[in-house]
């Protein structure tokens, strides 16, 4: 799989994690590989600083977010920092705070984001993909929250990722035996969108990230911001907020661009405004 290279990447938490942009496609690479890129804190910060410049960022259209290695995308937190920063509930508070910023922003992340899955998904590292819009993932890959072996009580956002994409059912299951599954049944449950071969998987994304990148960002916004009003309770929705951003796209620039381009059959330049 082609990732991002080192020597062309910005470094972050000692080489742990990578930053790159290509085409308007904004990496992030998890590059622990020798510890199938279990996060430690450091590391879960520093991913958190990466979605901070690649939100920021206006050349950055869309975010994939890949393991190195081949062998995982994230395993899960890194057990051996456990002893020193999660050992009691106090601690264990701190390292949730700290640790589950990357999930909160991609929770609610302006642009879309992409987790390309080869290898072992696990625990935090499940979570984390969860938080993006999609999963792409490879055969052979593995899935699984072992929080019951540990003593660890899962996250409530995380969870309500789970129950969202699989059911209450399937969630309870997964959660209950700490089991793993397979990349075929995490598709088949809706864990994860796209099944593909090793071979295909870093195409294959780039290929839809690339497609993502091209379109009106005001317009793929409009969508983020409607789904996610959907997936909350009617009480709870912002129903200005989706009419806010209609106005927005019927007043802007890239929706003249859109139809101009269309009458004289040629591909339209969208700049998000």
């Amino acid at each position: 799989m082609n990732i991002a290279a080192k020597s062309t990447a910005k470094e972050y938490a000692d080489g742990k994690i990578l930053q790159s942009v290509s085409d308007g496609i904004g990496i992030l690479t998890f590059n622990n590989p020798e510890k199938r890129n279990a996060m430690s804190i450091e590391m879960w910060e520093a991913a958190a600083e990466v979605l901070e410049v690649f939100r920021d960022d206006p050349n950055v259209r869309v975010v994939v977010l890949v393991g190195a290695g081949g062998k995982a995308f994230v395993s899960g937190a890194d057990i051996s920092q456990f002893e020193k920063n999660r050992n009691n509930a106090a601690a264990s508070e701190e390292y949730a705070r700290r640790s589950g910023r990357p999930r909160e922003m991609l929770a609610a992340f302006p642009k879309p984001t992409i987790a390309c899955i080869q290898g072992f998904c696990m625990g935090g590292g499940l979570a984390l993909a969860m938080s993006a819009d999609m999963r792409i993932a490879a055969e052979g890959s593995q899935f699984g929250i072992p929080a019951a072996k540990l003593s660890i009580a899962y996250g409530y956002d995380a969870l309500t990722h789970l129950v969202q994409l699989v059911g209450p059912s399937r969630a309870r299951l997964l959660m209950f035996t700490a089991g793993r599954i397979d990349a075929s049944e995490a598709y088949n449950i809706g864990l994860i969108d796209r099944l593909v071969s090793e071979t295909d998987l870093w195409n294959a994304t780039m290929e839809i990230a690339q497609q993502i990148a091209e379109n009106a960002p005001l317009a793929i916004s409009a969508a983020k911001i409607t789904i996610a009003e959907i997936l909350k309770d009617a009480s709870q929705r912002d129903m200005q907020a989706i009419k806010d951003i209609g106005t927005t796209c019927m007043d802007s620039e890239d929706f003249k661009e859109g139809r101009t381009a269309f009458m004289a059959k040629r591909k339209p330049q969208f700049k998000g405004r």
